[in-house]
């Protein structure tokens, strides 16, 4: 390999996209319920209408408008959840389809949707294989619903890049890249550097046989740049949310006092050439 040449990703080990993808589908089927109750008033689930969120630092959609006008337009939103994303598009105009691996996620959207004027097809399928037409959408979005979970995020991003047509936009938030560094914990233990940010092992938990029931990849900065421009994307903006003074809830690891010091979130703007 010349000298000069990117290095790829190390190999992620026993963690591939099949057992991911089995492990987070049944993760979420089992913690749906949960985690609504404990996040499912901040990212808007029981709000008619639905909210459109980015991330724990509560960076809204109606205020940063970075999939820019949304009605009249084929939207397609990765790892919709519970879709209180997709439900919120829905009201302004958008056509949205919602996509999650997780049935019980999805319940919970068919629930909440009977607050709604109108109703969002929603889809149980992996964001490795998008079961759509190439050329199907305006607009392709994740808040934090997808791209942690994969494997292999190059193909999702290839995949994105299939199913939009030409000129369309794919904006995405996940974990910041930063975050691998430190342990999941809010308070000063979690400021303390731990690991390699080169260290591209994913985090993964097993049951007592050594099935994996957990798994979540990590991506260098530099990955990601390269996965979006290797799909033929091109990369508009990265947004690295700021802590905001009023919000004094903590969300696993984010919190006050570690989104004073490094971002959590990275928003990544991108779109498919004409």
């Amino acid at each position: 390999m010349p000298a000069d040449s990117p290095r790829p990703p190390r190999v992620l080990g026993d963690v591939d996209s099949p057992a991911s993808e089995r492990a987070n589908r049944s993760w979420w089927d089992a913690e749906a319920d949960a985690y609504h109750v404990e996040h499912g008033t901040f990212i808007g689930s029981t709000t008619p209408g639905g909210e459109f969120v980015w991330g724990p630092e509560r960076l809204r959609e109606s205020d940063v408008r970075l999939l820019g006008d949304v009605a009249g337009r084929d939207v397609l939103e990765i790892g919709c959840g519970s879709a209180p994303c997709a439900r919120w598009l829905a009201a302004r105009g958008a056509r949205v389809v919602g996509l999650d691996v997780s049935a019980g996620m999805l319940a919970h959207a068919v629930d909440a949707m009977r607050l709604d004027e109108r109703r969002v097809p929603l889809v149980q399928a992996g964001a490795e294989q998008l079961p759509f037409a190439d050329s199907s959408f305006d607009i392709a979005c994740s808040s934090f619903g997808a791209i942690p979970f994969v494997a292999d995020s190059a193909r999702a991003m290839r995949e994105v890049a299939r199913v939009l047509r030409p000129g369309g936009r794919w904006v995405f938030a996940t974990n910041h890249p930063m975050r691998w560094m430190f342990l999941d914990d809010p308070g000063p233990e979690g400021l303390v550097v731990r690991m390699s940010y080169f260290d591209r092992t994913p985090y993964s938990e097993a049951d007592d046989d050594g099935v994996i029931t957990y798994a979540e990849h990590h991506r260098t900065m530099g990955d990601r740049i390269r996965e979006i421009v290797g799909a033929g994307l091109v990369l508009d903006d990265v947004v690295e949310p700021e802590w905001p003074d009023d919000l004094d809830q903590e969300w696993g690891q984010w919190s006050p006092l570690r989104g004073s010091h490094f971002p959590g979130t990275a928003v990544f703007v991108t779109h498919k050439p004409e």
